[in-house]
C-alpha cells in the first residue's frame, strides 16, 4: 500500500438522514411546504399564473436551497461556505514551523 490512506467516498453521508438531509434541511423544507399549503388553502379560487407562483414560491425556494450538489450536501451549505467565505478574516498570520525561530 506504499502508506497511502484509502478514505471512502461516503464516509459523511452515514451522519446525513437518507444521506443527504441534515435536520435543519428538513425543517426548512417542511416550513416552506407548510406556509405554501397554508396559502394554496387560503387562496383556494381561481389564480393567475403569477398568484400561482407567490404562492408556490416557498416550496421551491426551500426544495432549491436542500437540493443536493457535488461536492456539498446541498445548495444551502455551500451558500454558507460563500458566504463565511467572503466575509471571513482576509489577512492571513504566519504560524508555521519556524515561527519560533524568529528573534
Amino acid at each position: 500500500m506504499n502508506n497511502n490512506y484509502l478514505i471512502p467516498a461516503n464516509s459523511k453521508k452515514s451522519m446525513l438522514i437518507l444521506g443527504f438531509f441534515t435536520p435543519i434541511d428538513l425543517i426548512l423544507f417542511g416550513v416552506g411546504c407548510t406556509i405554501t399549503l397554508g396559502l394554496l388553502f387560503i387562496l383556494n379560487d381561481n389564480m393567475e399564473m403569477g398568484t400561482l407562483l407567490l404562492v408556490l414560491a416557498p416550496a421551491l425556494i426551500s426544495a432549491f436551497l436542500v437540493m443536493p450538489v457535488p461536492n456539498y450536501h446541498n445548495v444551502l451549505q455551500l451558500l454558507t461556505n460563500i458566504i463565511l467565505f467572503a466575509l471571513g478574516r482576509k489577512r492571513l498570520y504566519w504560524k508555521g514551523w519556524c515561527i519560533n525561530d524568529e528573534k
